[in-house]
């Protein structure tokens, strides 16, 4: 029996979610097989926070996972838009960080891709979400790859004010929280299953408009 003063090994496994590509967040935590409190059930969460995320989003994320047990993460993932500048470039930035200290996978997945997940999209189809004057951001989705999974075609790009879009099924990209995060949380197991490395250094927020266009 070890001594009370020795360390105690840390069992890993906690897969930590983020997405804030929209006006609310979506926290979720998953532990595999083996690790973390007996028994834990996912959990996810949808947090409207509006402008308060960048004051709320560590106590958020402690709800479900208390900053003591973050050492215990064994990968990460987190929705890199489209979305509003502030908000997707804040929770990005916190998974770089915690996947560079921790030294663990981070999957770095299109909010829109989540969506088209959820929609169990069949067809190649545009994901759009309109921008007052700005035009149309679009991306299209649809079947693809050797098993064909479902995969992003095209990623989401502007289409200005009078653009037309290429012909297809259009849906609207509306994001559907906690819904999306158990998505990227199911993105992210996947990858761990198959032992996918992903680096956090390539992971960045999607921005299909300046942040400073129009000022």
């Amino acid at each position: 029996m070890p001594c009370p003063d020795e360390p105690r090994e840390v069992v890993m496994g906690a897969v930590l979610a983020l997405h804030s590509s929209s006006e609310v967040l979506g926290v979720g935590v998953r532990w595999l097989p083996g690790s973390g409190p007996v028994d834990a059930p996912p959990a996810l969460r949808a947090f409207p926070l509006g402008r308060g995320l960048s004051n709320q989003l560590l106590s958020c994320i402690e709800e479900l996972l208390p900053a003591d047990q973050w050492p215990q993460i064994s990968r990460l993932a987190v929705a890199t838009g489209p979305g509003g500048f502030t908000g997707t470039r804040l929770t990005v930035v916190l998974a770089r960080t915690l996947a560079q200290q921790l030294q663990v996978p981070l999957d770095g997945v299109s909010s829109f891709l989540l969506a088209a997940r959820r929609l169990g999209i069949h067809q190649p189809t545009w994901l759009v979400q309109e921008l007052p004057r700005r035009g149309v951001v679009a991306g299209l989705y649809g079947p693809g790859g050797a098993d064909g999974a479902l995969t992003e075609l095209e990623q989401p790009r502007l289409f200005g004010p009078g653009t037309t879009l290429p012909p297809g099924v259009q849906v609207p990209a509306t994001a559907l929280l906690p819904d999306d995060v158990d998505q990227l949380l199911d993105l992210s197991l996947r990858a761990h299953a198959q032992g996918l490395t992903a680096p956090w250094q390539p992971v960045l927020p999607l921005y299909p408009t300046s942040p400073v266009a129009g000022l």
